[in-house]
């Protein structure tokens, strides 16, 4: 691949007069340019402080050797962007301790009743929504179990909302609506590690008694520190300067999958690799709720449509009904008898329960 250089551009040199000190010049560089007054809940202080702070995040560092990017060809700028992207595995394999120990935490308040929330602003709280709301035709799981919280509402899924991550009482706002206490599970997600929004929204859910968990992108972060659970996924900076809806977004997705995934597989919401929790709400879906059953059962066609008819379509239930040979009502009674886990109830069954 071609390299480009970056463009030189000379500074040009400031004098200091000979009987001026160079602290007299800062003193007097900051009367000439006075900072400017903090925004509320900007956690840099000054716009001039967030713009050092920013420089020292991997996430927004510069590379020059990528400076001539936009004269590549497409095929050239897509290997480059492939080569980046295969890096994120290893850096999310490098947090699997944190990871683990996140998740068990996790399904523990979720096996007596709590919920899981994911908090976020912009690519961090979109894809917290997006993992919320897969949870029900993937999982069955209730509505309210699995929430995204997003800087800004419901608006900012489409749309930017100018300041919202910056607002850190929002979170606290958007918690509270939720009434988050000592049976749930804050999720705060954020490619900087700094962002109000997020980092408020573990701070407030923390001060209430719930597991606080911090997904960012950057070592030593504000929000790994303000969590229980630290998760920090350095995938280093971006192909395009501070877009951490790339490589950072990837990450978050991916652990983010594997926090919703492997707390519903300890919550009992699959058997083996299958997905016998999943809701048939449309035809695709039934489709595949058929399919399950057969892996599971090896049944007939004929069996496994009146096993479902039987069940009102649950998947799950109608397992059990082909498996262990009970009816329907005897299946659902096994089932609640072991908190929904299908493992455990032809256990049960088998047992003579």
């Amino acid at each position: 691949m071609p390299h480009h250089e970056a463009p030189r551009h000379e500074t040009p040199r400031h004098e200091t007069p000979r009987d001026e000190t160079p602290r007299d010049e800062a003193r007097h560089d900051e009367a000439r340019h006075p900072e400017p007054p903090a925004h509320e809940g900007t956690r840099g202080g000054t716009p001039r402080g967030l713009r050092r702070e920013l420089d020292t995040l991997t996430t927004e560092a510069y590379r020059p050797e990528l400076a001539g990017i936009d004269q590549l060809s497409t095929p050239d700028l897509a290997r480059l962007m492939n080569d980046e992207d295969a890096g994120v595995p290893t850096a999310v394999a490098a947090q699997l301790p944190s990871i683990c120990a996140a998740i068990d935490a996790t399904a523990d308040r979720m096996a007596k009743g709590g919920r899981l929330v994911y908090a976020g602003a912009g690519t961090a709280g979109r894809l917290g929504v997006l993992d919320a709301s897969e949870c029900p035709p993937t999982f069955n799981t209730a509505a309210g179990q699995v929430v995204g919280l997003i800087a800004g509402g419901p608006a900012a899924m489409t749309e930017a909302v100018e300041g919202a991550e910056d607002r850190g009482e929002l979170a606290v706002a958007d918690l509270d609506a939720l009434a988050v206490g000592p049976a749930d599970t804050v999720v705060g997600v954020s490619a900087s590690g700094r962002t109000p929004y997020a980092v408020t929204a573990v701070e407030h859910a923390r001060a209430q008694g719930a597991l606080t968990v911090g997904l960012s992108c950057n070592a030593d972060s504000p929000l790994a520190a303000a969590a229980e659970h630290g998760i920090e996924v350095v995938v280093g900076p971006e192909l395009l300067t501070g877009s951490t809806r790339l490589k950072a977004g990837t990450a978050q997705k991916l652990v983010l999958n594997m926090i919703s995934t492997l707390t519903m597989i300890r919550l009992g919401k699959t058997y083996g690799n299958l997905m016998v929790d999943v809701r048939a709400s449309n035809d695709k879906l039934r489709a595949r709720s058929h399919r399950i059953v057969a892996l599971a059962t090896g049944a007939a066609d004929e069996e496994i449509a009146a096993a479902l008819t039987a069940t009102g379509g649950e998947t799950k239930n109608a397992i059990l009904v082909l498996l262990g040979g009970v009816d329907a009502a005897t299946a659902a009674a096994l089932l609640e008898s072991t908190g929904g886990r299908l493992r455990p109830a032809l256990t049960r069954k088998a047992a003579g329960g």
